[in-house]
């Protein structure tokens, strides 16, 4: 058996497949982040620890097995987390997770073009560069800071005893250059940050060293069981979707909402809406890393008092495309598309009398998927070849939403059968790791399948692609305000 975890902002997910990455058995263990203050968000690595144990032991259960069954061990997880440890790998404060955005001072005095036409990331103090330059200014002892470490290779490091990254995890950390494939002496220079104090880099599938007794009592396995590198959730979720080459757009709708595609080369965007990482396979994966989307539909079930998103579904599914010329701007907690502005804010517009809760229910589900299409419209801008969408995360079990999706590009939507691969695609980096494939892409061909395809309504185009042009107005014309 193959056990793959996803270490999740909001829980530790496990599944266990067994050499056919076939699932066999999963389960997940709740935690929250705290927001100390504002533009500040951390998590405590202990939650993720304490975790490990229970949740892989009712995973095992689920499938039927036992501890001494497994071969093998992958981890993956969120990105952009940093986190500076000691000597002994203990962490010295929180983990500032992704959400957080203290570090915004850190970057204010970079080169940021020169920065992204090297790493092919926006300069933004979301990415763990910008947050190892304030731990360094503002922990209490910095000079016990040993190593910078990430969620992934943090615990990997507590696993096994080895400080290590995977490419696409450093391709998000503003250090690494994509052209090199490794980290820039020039970059972290301009971060005033040691080469020393970073994880050595390997590939994602390659096998970081095997559980030691702290880790074997850390996850409840036997010593000795083989831990891959790892990687992001980014790239985990794809890959456990079955997606190792290019042609097919990714949107995982979660809270946040990923969308990207694979590209054999390492393609930059200088219009900067998309970033570029390395990905498993030898592959690039070119994405936007996420705008609130099932959290603006938490946040407007909450306003309209609704139960349940089949509830919201249900009232949009009354209304129009375009919804009778209310609009939606998806920046709740600022913009990614067309543009990255943190400080923008999100709001309806062209409300009259005659609109209902079942509008601003369909604009919310409009307008994040016309986010999407901005993407979707970028990607072909570069040259990335998509010919469909594959829908992942709790929102893919909505048949308007991806309808809509499908609808407004005019491609089919895939959504596979299981809705969160994230722990799966660790579990193809473990099952890479202790040999059972000689490589990611062959692993990746027994995963996924289709529950069912969502064919596009190509009569619905003309009123999505009004829609569009409306939102993408309404952008621009508030943009001053942003």
């Amino acid at each position: 058996m193959i056990v793959g975890i996803d270490i999740g902002t909001q829980s530790l997910k496990v599944v266990v497949t067994d050499h056919g990455m076939q699932v066999r058995g999963q389960a997940s263990s709740p935690y929250q982040p705290s927001f100390p203050q504002p533009g500040w968000a951390e998590q405590s690595p202990e939650l993720w620890e304490n975790a490990l144990t229970p949740t892989i032991a009712r995973a095992l259960a689920d499938a039927d097995a036992a501890p001494q069954d497994v071969t093998a061990l992958g981890i993956g997880g969120q990105l952009d987390g940093c986190i500076a440890v000691d000597k002994n790998c203990t962490p010295l404060h929180p983990c500032l997770i992704w959400m957080d955005r203290r570090s915004e001072a850190q970057i204010a005095d970079l080169p940021a073009d020169d920065i992204h036409a090297r790493t092919g990331v926006i300069t933004d103090a979301s990415h763990p560069a910008a947050k190892m330059r304030w731990l360094q200014q503002n922990l209490p002892a910095p000079e016990h800071i040993h190593l910078f470490h990430f969620p992934v290779s943090y615990l990997v490091h507590r696993l096994t005893g080895e400080a290590v990254m995977d490419h696409g995890l450093a391709s998000t950390t503003m250090v690494y250059s994509l052209a090199e494939r490794d980290v820039d002496p020039w970059l972290l220079d301009h971060f005033e940050i040691d080469h020393a104090a970073l994880p050595r880099i390997a590939d994602a599938g390659s096998c970081a060293g095997t559980l030691n007794r702290q880790g074997a009592e850390l996850c409840g396995l036997p010593e000795g069981v083989p831990v891959a590198v790892g990687t992001g959730d980014d790239f985990t979720t794809p890959l456990g979707a079955g997606i190792a080459l290019p042609g097919k757009m990714i949107c995982v709708l979660g809270t946040a909402e990923v969308v990207g595609a694979l590209h054999p080369t390492p393609v930059i965007d200088t219009g900067k809406m998309l970033e570029t990482h390395a990905y498993t396979g030898g592959q690039y994966f070119v994405e936007n890393p996420g705008w609130l989307s099932g959290g603006a539909l938490t946040w407007l079930c909450t306003l309209l008092q609704l139960g349940s998103f089949a509830e919201l579904d249900s009232l949009a599914a009354d209304v129009p495309p375009g919804c009778d010329g209310l609009s939606f701007l998806p920046a709740l907690n600022g913009t990614m598309t067309p543009e990255w502005i943190a400080s923008a804010r999100g709001c309806f517009y062209g409300l009259t009398p005659a609109h209902g809760p079942g509008h601003m229910a369909r604009a919310v589900l409009e307008g994040t998927a016309f986010a999407m299409r901005d993407v979707r419209e970028r990607l072909n801008e570069l040259g990335v070849q998509v010919d469909t969408i594959v829908a992942l995360g709790g929102g893919a079990k909505s048949e308007l939403w991806t309808q809509i999706r499908a609808d407004m590009t005019g491609l089919p939507v895939e959504a596979p059968a299981l809705a969160d691969t994230a722990p799966v695609g660790s579990a193809i980096l473990g099952a890479v790791a202790a040999g059972v494939f000689p490589d990611s892409l062959s692993a990746a061909t027994h995963v996924g399948g289709t529950a069912r395809t969502i064919e596009p309504a190509q009569k619905q185009r003309a009123a999505y692609d009004d829609a569009h042009a409306r939102y993408r107005l309404l952008f621009n014309s508030l943009r001053p305000l942003f």
